[in-house]
């Protein structure tokens, strides 16, 4: 018979898995649990009303968290003259043209966001395959492919994410880590749920959510009412 750790029991004498939480309250009994070693996510997991096969019900966006992620993101901008100028002065990590994508060509990654001015996306389109399955490929929708960079780099300092649902029409958010504050997680959270209902597809009848829930990286999930 497997035998729980106490973490494990301590977060199931929380839990009511017959219950569904408001977000608050789901929050709050979050924040009970024993920490373990590392500082863990807290992520939003939804089941959406959509068919993910159409190309039209794709749900996606980007939204500021008004605490930040709790992580520092690399940020990297493929672009030319000035603007290299501009990104390097801006504190960002790696900045270049052509460079950085012969750079990233021969396998360097080691970025969690890129930013690119539309003059650079002809040079960039052929590592599609590379930064595309990554979730890193800058693109117009998420406004990483802009000339205004300095903009750019400032809401992805701030927090800016992208979410994205997926082809089982799941979408999965992290708003923010186990040390923040319960209001600090409680309002990433909210600002999350109100972005993506702002993007819900004009195809999809009635409520665009069919399940909530919010779980940390090493504890159980708990249902979150709609």
């Amino acid at each position: 018979m497997k035998k729980h750790s106490k973490r494990f029991k301590q977060i199931e004498s929380l839990t009511d898995k017959s219950k569904i939480y408001a977000l608050k309250e789901a929050v709050a009994v979050i924040k009970k649990a024993i920490p373990v070693k590392f500082n863990e996510s807290i992520e939003l997991n939804l089941h959406l009303n959509i068919d993910p096969k159409k190309s039209e019900e794709l749900v996606r966006g980007t939204v500021v968290l008004p605490h930040g992620t709790g992580k520092k993101k690399k940020i990297a901008v493929f672009c030319k003259g000035e603007q290299e100028s501009l990104a390097s002065s801006l504190g960002v990590d790696f900045v270049g043209g052509s460079d950085l994508i012969e750079k990233v060509a021969s396998g360097f990654l080691d970025f969690d966001c890129a930013i690119a001015t539309p003059e650079m996306m002809k040079d960039l389109s052929r590592l599609g395959k590379i930064l595309g399955p990554r979730g890193l490929m800058p693109s117009p929708k998420t406004g990483t492919v802009t000339n205004d960079i300095a903009h750019a780099i400032k809401e992805v300092k701030a927090g800016k994410i992208e979410f994205k649902s997926d082809k089982q029409g799941g979408l999965h958010v992290a708003v923010g880590k186990l040390s923040f504050s319960e209001q600090q997680i409680y309002d990433n959270a909210e600002c999350v749920l109100e972005a993506i209902k702002q993007v819900k597809p004009a195809s999809v009848k009635g409520e665009l959510f069919k399940s909530i829930s919010l779980a940390t990286t090493m504890g159980v999930g708990l249902k979150v009412s709609i």
